[in-house]
């Protein structure tokens, strides 16, 4: 591994896992075993694309559109608020599922659109892979390794968090686990709605 894609690598892999909105759905999809792979696939995906365009010198989007990054701010704030509450709901109904397996099931389509608006609408990602990653490649020469270790962060972590999860699927066994897990992850996204409002 040269420098560069171990820089890139340990770079992503410290700015991804920090706990926020993207990593709790898919974590909480994971103990479900729903849709895991294309969750994983999306996210990965999601942050190469934006990796390729922060080191490609795309970082001066929000520069060059001033209301941009107030409208993501707002906009995911709303987002993390509904599916912070919603977490609540389904923690005050007794959790979402009384077993792996059990309990309804989220359709494809709708854990897709929520992972893609849990990536695309949150502001700190444009700031981490765009602006961050990408102003930091630039101290390297050999740019092309630094997005291949940075984008390989991504594919490791999520699919380590996806398919990981089921380690722990003797816990998730209890309801009380999963009203816990409901609530943290209410709270989780209440917290960085607010920390967004408050920018």
């Amino acid at each position: 591994m040269t420098p560069s894609i171990f820089a890139g690598f340990a770079l992503g892999f410290s700015l991804i896992l920090a706990i926020g909105a993207q990593n709790a759905f898919v974590l909480r999809q994971g103990l479900r075993r729903e849709h895991v792979f294309v969750l994983c696939l999306t996210c990965a995906l999601s942050d190469a694309i934006l990796i390729a365009a922060g080191i490609s010198g795309f970082g001066t989007l929000a520069e060059a559109v001033p209301w941009f990054e107030t409208v993501m701010r707002y906009g995911g704030a709303l987002f993390l608020i509904w599916y912070g509450l919603r977490s609540f709901w389904a923690a005050w109904q007794g959790g979402a599922a009384m077993e792996i397996g059990s309990g309804p099931t989220t359709a494809r389509r709708t854990a897709l659109l929520t992972v893609l608006a849990f990536t695309w609408l949150n502001p700190h990602v444009y700031l981490d892979t765009v602006v961050l990653i990408g102003s930091i490649s630039a101290q390297y020469d050999d740019r092309l390794g630094f997005a291949i270790g940075a984008v390989a962060s991504s594919f490791v972590f999520f699919f380590s968090l996806g398919y990981g999860a089921r380690i722990l699927t003797p816990i998730f066994t209890r309801p009380r686990a999963w009203q816990v897990l409901d609530v943290v992850i209410g709270l989780v996204m209440l917290a960085i709605a607010f920390k967004l409002v408050a920018m």
